[in-house]
């Protein structure tokens, strides 16, 4: 036995068949789709990757995906195959309503960069809904003595779907008294009239019930019914006539409630309670109409109950009705069109398609932010939308398609100035008066590394005392960078340069993430008075930047350094200085002289002698400044033949150091008062003159033999000195490693010929005493010559004030400098 086939099995092969012949086309250079209405969920539309020419990896790394405009998301991308598939059930109907077209355009939207594609899917009719009434019964009374040709208006039919699928016709049951007839009106709708082709007879039968039945046009047809019981009433044989079938009005969407519409005017020719007219709204008007409208039944003046909104539904058409009093009651028909005119009622409203992306603060001018679409529900100027964006805004909108824009950059960006942006776009229509609304959009701008960190100041300088602990803090710089992140962190370090042909590296350490710089080991003035450390301030951006500052570290001399003793050399030696003294000699006779440098500066190497010990305190005094030993009286024969000093040498420092000289000297009969200073003689009055010269004459062949012979010795173990090391005694430059030109030396021997001693003048005297502790000593050629003083010429000295001394001395010899060394000639 053949099953016939369900109603559902021909939806479902309706379905299956309009599936396997799914379309998609290119229009305007968008791609098109078209699918029946009702498919299930996860059917496939397309293959959108290869309709748009996408690899399926492009897909997944730009993160494809479907936005719809409809606002509820009827698709989504399947990325692993690149289709397009139904994501939710698409009900026609519910989409466009009794439009022919049905089209929902899509937005296809990938990011990085962001890109959008515009689609569009037809939507198919399916037959899938039957015509229906608004009521199953209707009855209808007429008067028997109705003529043959009246007709009768019937409830319509609706059929939510469209085209062939829609209401086709209709179909009434047989009778014998009535047919059916069936008027097509603007737009195609269908009204069934009910049209009286015999006369009635209320005694035959009082009562026609007939069967209406409407049908759509679809493959397989559907079919709804109503059933009309028509009264066949007696007497009042005319019915009330309106003065126009059909009323035409317009009316704005803004009309307050309780306006003022329309007013419909129907006449009855009949006397008395049979001309008597009631208004009312038709039986079949929806009730959607009835909530907008009502009529006044005396006047049939038309009023709105609430205001009208053109956006929901922009005409209605209205059915009125005028019945008369009497008995049996006639009744008459006419229609009510009421246009709903639009005003600017709706603000435009902006929709953003793709949320804002970062944007580089170094990104060139036309990068894509953001997708942002534009509308308005409103009709004609009232929906035209423009986008404005703030004047010496860094972005500007770019129109893409319909009311579509891009976001992009239209200048530069700095992140350190603005992080971030609220970008305000103003929507405005083209209304009167123009609506408008505003939509903030925040962009935010990620760092480049463009800012080098900066420190604080270019330069530092720091004081700090010699003898230091070593790790202990120096300074601490420091460094600021307006970036951000990584781009903001800062490394320091010290560039690698020289103090004293030493690395600065082997004297500080820098802590990278703080900058303090520690010293390595205690820093001795003495040594090194200035170090100059370079600091480097680096970010960790890529590529990174990098600032320099210099500090200058200044080392604070301390009293660390004893004064030392450079002559007498033996008790620099730290043994006992033996001298020799006349018994002769007279008060403030100079004994020797004690000489003493500290390596220290300033008040620290400020240096002061004092008599500690004496064997006899009374004869010998020590001139505190000069060091200079002199007699405070005569010699007596009662002193002992021996005496032993202890001299205490003292600086200024804090605390005070010291060291002592121990000076051994001995009383001998028979020695002579040295010359202390022959330029002092030379100024003595002429009637000492005589009493040198005498005593210079008897002792003038000896002296002469003497001093000739000596001064050949020297000339001659200099000329070997200088063949052998380039240096001779008598030279500013003669000793090894001495290489100050600002030097004064004074010599002074006794008659007996060993040195009295050295004076150093100015400058190192550490280093000094330790060249002429090399090139001058007791066992030096100079212990040959006889008694004089030599002074050695510094850049402010006269050589011709030496050759009078040595003149004065020796009257009868001629002496010479020649490239500083000395000769004579007698």
């Amino acid at each position: 036995m053949t099953k016939r086939m369900g109603y559902r099995d021909w939806k479902w092969w309706a379905l299956w068949w309009n599936h396997l012949f799914l379309l998609w086309r290119t229009i305007d250079a968008q791609t098109r789709y078209s699918i029946p209405e009702e498919m299930e969920q996860g059917a496939v539309v397309g293959n959108l990757a290869k309709d748009l020419g996408l690899g399926l990896s492009v897909i997944y790394d730009r993160k494809l995906r479907v936005a719809s405009e409809a606002g509820k998301q009827y698709f989504s991308v399947e990325a692993g195959k690149g289709e397009l598939v139904v994501n939710d059930r698409i009900d026609r109907e519910t989409l466009c309503g009794q439009s022919t077209s049905c089209v929902l355009p899509l937005q296809v939207v990938m990011e990085n960069p962001l890109q959008l594609y515009r689609i569009e899917v037809e939507i198919r009719d399916v037959n899938d809904n039957s015509p229906s009434f608004l009521k199953s019964d209707h009855v209808i009374e007429i008067a028997e003595s109705t003529v043959v040709g009246v007709r009768f208006p019937l409830e319509s039919a609706e059929d939510p779907d469209v085209g062939s699928n829609g209401l086709k016709t209709y179909t009434l049951s047989k009778d014998d008294c009535f047919t059916l007839k069936v008027k097509e009106i603007e737009n195609g709708r269908k009204i069934p009239e009910l049209l009286l082709n015999k006369s009635l007879d209320r005694e035959k039968k009082a009562t026609h019930n007939l069967i209406l039945t409407a049908m759509d046009g679809g493959s397989s047809v559907r079919s709804g019914t109503s059933k009309i019981t028509v009264h066949v009433l007696d007497n009042n044989d005319n019915r009330p006539l309106f003065e126009n079938s059909i009323y035409k009005v317009s009316v704005q969407e803004n009309s307050a409630n309780g306006s003022f519409v329309v007013t419909t005017k129907a006449t009855d020719i009949d006397e008395g309670p049979n001309g008597e007219i009631e208004y009312s709204l038709g039986v079949h008007t929806p009730p959607a109409v009835l909530s907008l409208f009502h009529i006044d039944a005396v006047t049939g003046d038309v009023f709105l109950k609430k205001q009208l909104d053109h956006e929901t539904q922009s005409s209605y058409r209205i059915d009125i009705s005028a019945k008369d009093k009497g008995s049996p009651k006639m009744e008459g028909h006419c229609t009510v069109q009421v246009d709903v005119d639009d005003i600017n009622d709706n603000a435009p409203e902006i929709v953003l398609t793709s949320k804002p992306s970062p944007v580089r603060e170094d990104a060139p001018r036309g990068t894509v932010v953001a997708l942002i679409s534009a509308r308005d529900l409103d009709s004609g100027d009232n929906g035209r939308v423009t986008l404005q964006l703030p004047k010496r805004s860094p972005f500007t909108l770019k129109p893409s398609f319909s009311d579509n824009y891009e976001l992009v950059t239209s200048g530069s960006l700095d992140r350190e100035s603005f992080s971030q942006y609220n970008i305000e776009i103003t929507a405005t229509d083209s209304g009167s008066p123009p609506l408008s609304s505003r939509k903030t959009i925040p962009v935010s701008i990620t760092d480049v590394n463009d800012n080098p960190p900066i420190f604080t100041q270019p330069s530092y300088n720091v004081y700090l005392k010699e003898n230091g602990v070593p790790g202990s803090i120096l300074y601490s710089v420091s460094a600021s960078d307006v970036d951000f992140g990584e781009n903001a962190q800062i490394s320091y370090s010290i560039l690698d340069s020289k103090a004293q042909d030493v690395s600065v590296s082997s004297y500080v350490y820098i802590n990278s993430d703080n900058g303090s710089i520690y010293s390595m080991h205690s820093f001795d003035y003495e040594k090194l008075k200035v170090l100059q450390i370079q600091v480097q301030a680096k970010d960790q951006g890529s590529p990174s930047l990098s600032s320099n500052a210099t500090v200058h570290v200044f080392i604070l001399d301390q009293n660390d350094n004893a004064p030392a003793v450079i002559y007498p050399s033996s008790a620099a030696l730290g043994s006992l200085s033996h001298q020799r003294m006349p018994r002769s000699a007279k008060a403030g006779h100079l004994v020797t002289k004690v000489t003493a440098v500290d390596a220290d500066s300033g008040h620290n190497a400020w240096i002061s002698y004092k008599l500690a010990e004496a064997t006899d305190a009374s004869l010998f005094a020590v001139n505190m400044y000069t060091g200079e030993v002199r007699t405070k009286r005569a010699v007596s024969e009662q002193d002992d033949s021996s005496q032993r000093l202890l001299i205490e040498i003292k600086d200024d420092g804090e605390p005070v150091q010291s060291t002592t000289a121990t000076v051994s000297i001995l009383l001998e009969d028979g020695l002579h008062e040295p010359i202390l200073d022959l330029r002092h003689k030379l100024h003595e009055p002429s009637k000492k003159t005589g009493r040198i010269t005498l005593y210079l004459i008897l002792s003038l062949a000896s002296v002469s033999v003497l001093s000739l012979l000596t001064f050949l010795i020297l000339a001659v173990k200099c000329v070997r000195n200088s063949r052998s090391s380039g240096s001779c005694c008598m030279g500013r430059t003669d000793c090894d490693d001495y290489k100050n030109p600002n030097r004064n030396l004074q010599i002074q021997l006794n008659t007996d010929g060993p040195i009295k001693y050295v004076e150093v003048l100015g400058g190192d005297m550490l280093s000094q005493s330790q060249s002429f502790r090399s090139c001058m000593s007791p066992m030096s050629p100079m212990s040959e010559y006889s008694d004089f003083t030599m002074i050695k010429p510094s850049s402010t000295t006269d050589f011709n004030e030496v050759i009078s001394v040595l003149d004065a001395s020796l009257p009868d010899s001629t002496w010479t400098f020649e490239s500083q060394q000395v000769s004579k000639t007698n």
